[in-house]
Formats: structure tokens, sequence, C-alpha cells
């Protein structure tokens, strides 16, 4: 018997239909992936499987009883944990105060049993032999990377039957994300249902038996993960044959120099950086994750104290927040790493999203000129397409490829020539990165000069004019034409390889 069915799960927000009609089945001890394009509906499905949001018509059967959780209590009582995409934790407390939130042990005299809190994190971490983590840590110093990790631990710590991963290997380094694809494939072995959702097909082909894919609201298959190829996937996904994902390298770059950095550094991760980057060139910044790229980013967009000479497009420039790096065609714009707690507002519209940083573009004398407005934003929707039912939409209630776009819609209206891109596909489906990768390309061609960050070495290889790859806080090699594979690329991340 199947320990999930589901039929005819629907549920509407006024007149947007999150899903309709959809299908889901499941069994304990697989790993079963969850696929679809952003906005196919597999947020609100995970949603409703946790109880954050309840359905409006459909039925669900945990174990054959039927199911319909008006809280993640409820949903954690019948043994379901998620881990989302976007993090649910505290920064204020600590990892394990995270992690035991709302269940921590308590004494007789119902105070917290902090000594039984940090005995059960440590069993916990060392049961699934997690990455290096300090209970005692506060979340707010931790990267990104970690608080992935913490937030993983979390739904572990209440020991479901069902645990959903939604995109969880997203913001992790290569080593990390393959310590949780062998973890997924574990909890299977011990009888667990795994539901796994990623955008990236090499990670589903490792560790799913099974797969369903959502389409526009609606289940439009479901397969032995064995029995179908990935052209054939991707086609259920978005509709279509995707022609190809990667667009065409035509080389743009001019001589014109656009940033030149000397000896940047910053913190004890980024040790004194130097690089010149051409307009009209996307430029990839690549290695193995901690070792001073997010820095460098940073440094370069005024977001960290950093030493060092920058100029852009031949003047020296000094950096020191992102207001001065927001100087109008002449400055810095980025893309930055977590889009919902650095690139969004979320509780604001998706007008107000593109148009805050711009707000003098539309303005005179203090007086705002809401139909010079209207038309900045409805270039922006639609040169990106944007889908939001209305520009005054909430930003939080698109789906992350939407909200990804919406932040490179920020960034051009910012008119900025120098763009920080630090992975810009993190976490979108398999369309939208597409969409993104020929953007880049069509903006080197117009004259932009692209500084792009992935964790994602093929993106690198296939997109990258050249690649600076990073190393201890320095440049250990710089890879360009041929010379871009992903075999140089972790060579020269781990090896002592001279610099080109």
């Amino acid at each position: 018997m199947d320990l999930v069915t589901v039929t005819g799960l629907s549920k509407r927000y006024g007149g947007i239909v999150a899903l309709s009609d959809a299908e889901f089945t499941a069994r304990a001890g697989e790993v079963h992936a969850l696929l679809g394009e952003n906005g196919a509906g597999k947020s609100t499905f995970i949603q409703i499987l946790s109880g954050a949001v309840s359905h409006d018509d459909g039925t669900i059967l945990i174990d054959g009883k039927n199911f319909r959780p008006a809280n993640p209590d409820d949903a954690r009582a019948r043994g379901i944990a998620a881990v989302f995409q976007e993090l649910s934790l505290i920064p204020d407390l600590t990892v394990e105060e995270n992690i035991w939130f709302r269940h921590e042990p308590m004494t007789a005299i119902r105070t917290v049993d902090r000594a039984a809190m940090r005995r059960q994190t440590l069993e916990l971490l060392a049961r699934y032999a997690f990455p290096p983590l300090r209970p005692d840590q506060e979340l707010r110093r931790l990267t990104l990377a970690e608080r992935q990790i913490v937030e993983i631990a979390k739904g572990l710590a209440k020991a479901p039957r069902i645990l959903i991963l939604d995109e969880a290997t997203s913001a992790l380094p290569a080593r990390e994300a393959g310590w949780l694809l062998k973890l997924t494939r574990q909890l299977a072995g011990e009888g667990k249902l795994v539901i796994f959702i990623s955008h990236r097909m090499a990670e589903v082909r490792a560790i799913a038996d099974r797969l369903t894919i959502f389409r526009n609201g609606r289940t439009v298959a479901a397969h032995e993960a064995n029995a179908v190829s990935d052209g054939e996937i991707v086609a259920q996904m978005i509709g279509r044959n995707l022609d190809r994902l990667y667009p065409e390298r035509v080389p743009s770059a001019t001589d014109r120099v656009a940033l030149k950095v000397d000896n940047i550094a910053s913190g004890s991760r980024l040790q004194g950086v130097s690089f010149a980057m051409r307009e009209g060139e996307v430029l990839g910044v690549g290695g193995l994750q901690g070792h001073g790229q997010r820095e460098l980013f940073q440094a370069l967009f005024g977001t960290a104290k950093a030493s060092g000479r920058i100029e852009l497009w031949g003047k020296p420039t000094v950096i020191g927040n992102p207001r001065a790096a927001l100087i109008g065609r002449d400055g810095i714009a980025l893309v930055p790493e977590d889009r919902r707690g650095q690139g969004l507002l979320l509780t604001k519209s998706v007008r107000e999203n593109l148009t805050l940083a711009v707000i003098k573009r539309f303005s005179d004398r203090g007086f705002l000129n809401s139909r010079k407005e209207a038309a900045l934003v409805k270039e922006m929707v639609d040169f990106l397409r944007i889908k939001a039912e209305t520009p005054d939409q909430l930003a939080g209630t698109l789906s992350g490829g939407n909200q990804q776009k919406v932040i490179f819609g920020k960034m051009l209206l910012t008119e900025a020539r120098v763009l920080l891109l630090y992975d810009p596909t993190r976490g979108v489906d398999v369309g939208t990165k597409g969409e993104i990768f020929q953007l880049m390309r069509d903006l080197a061609a117009k004259g932009y000069a692209i500084l792009f960050h992935s964790s994602d070495m093929p993106e690198l290889v296939h997109v990258a004019d050249r690649v600076l790859v990073m190393r201890n806080g320095r440049i250990a090699a710089t890879l360009d034409g041929e010379r871009i594979t992903e075999e140089n690329i972790l060579g020269a991340a781990m090896l002592e390889v001279e610099a080109a």
C-alpha cells in the first residue's frame, strides 16, 4: 500500500490557481522526486502536505487514513517534516535553539533543559554524520550553506516518517550536497519516504526511485526514474522541447576595461585578488565553496570592508557601501546569493521592489511621476517575462524563478553596466535558467560587463568567456577557451597549479 495518496488536490489564491486536480502517490522506503518549473505547483503541494496551508478540494491519505492538517503540528503528529528552500530559522537563536525551537526538552519545573538539548543535538548530528556545526553558535554568524544544514537538522529532529526536501542542495557546496544525497538514500533504506525537489537533473538521477512531474498546477506524468530520459522529463516539465539550455557563446568583449581590481582583500578569506574584466565579457568565478568568492562579491559591492584598489571604466573608485556602487551607468549592481533575505522585500509589491532603488528616475522636485513609474515597471515586467497577476502582487507570493527575475529587473533599472551575479540560477527551474543564461549573453553583447559566480560548475563551463578559479582567498588560475573544463576548474581549486 502507498504511504501517501493524493487525489484531486486543488488550491486557489483569489483568481490564481496554484493547484488543480493534482495527483500523487509515494511509498515508504523510496526517494520520490517531485519535478516541475517554478510556479508549477510544487511549493503549494508541499505546503499543504506539511500543514503550512490548507487545500480547497481533494483528498490526502496517509497510510490509507484521511489527512487534512490544520497546521504544521498536525503534520508533525503524522510524521511529516519539511525542509524548505526558503529558511524558517531565527537569526538571534543558536544552532541548537533553532533545531529544537518549540520542541525543547524541558525540566520538571518547565524550564528548558539545556544540558539535555545539547546532548540531543550532538546525538542527532553524530547519527547522520552532519558536517561540522557548533551547537552554541548564533545562526546569524553562519553562512547560507551552514544555515541550510541547520534547517535539515531541524527537520530530522522531528523524527519524521516522511521528509520533504525542497531544493535543499541548492545552497550547499559540492561536498555537503553529496552528503545530503547520501543521507536521502540512508533514510529511504530505513523505511522512510523522502520527497525530493531539485532542479539539478544529475541529483535526481543519482538518488530517485520514482518521480512525479507537475506543470501549471497539474500532475502531467509519473515514472520510474530509470524509465524516462532527461529530454523527456524536461519536455514534460515545460510543455515543449528545450532546444538548448546554454546559448551560443558568441565573443563580445572589447579591449576596454570595465572593472580593474588590484590586490583587494577582506577579512580572513579574501587574501589579495587582482584581475581585469572587459566590456562585453562574462567573467566566471569558480572554485570550491568558502575560498573567498562570497567575500569578493561583497567587497566589490561595498557590503564588506576591504582594502585594495578598484577602477571602474578607467577611474579609481572607492566603494564603501552599496550606495557608492549604485551610481548609474558607471556603477555596479548585484544579484545577491540569498534572494529572499537580501534581494527582495517580500511584503512589498513587484512594482515597489523594482523601483525602490531608482526612485529618482521618476521623481521631480520631490514629486513622483506615477505614469513614468508604471511605464518603467511594465517595460521590465514584459522584458523579463515576469509572471505576476498585476505589478501590485506581493513579491513573496511569486514563484522562485519569478522572484529572481524581479531582482534582475531591479538590477537593470539601476542602469549600472558592471553586473555582479552571485549564483543567479540557484533554485530556479530549467526553463528560467535558460532565460537567465540568454539574458547574460544578450547583456554582454550590449556592452555590459558581468562577473558571474556559480556553484554549478557546468554553468561556468558553458556560459563564461573566462573563469577565475579561487583557492585560499586568491586566484589560483585563469582559464579561457578550451581550457575551461570541469576537470581544470576542479584541478586548479584543489591542486597547486600555476595561475595563467
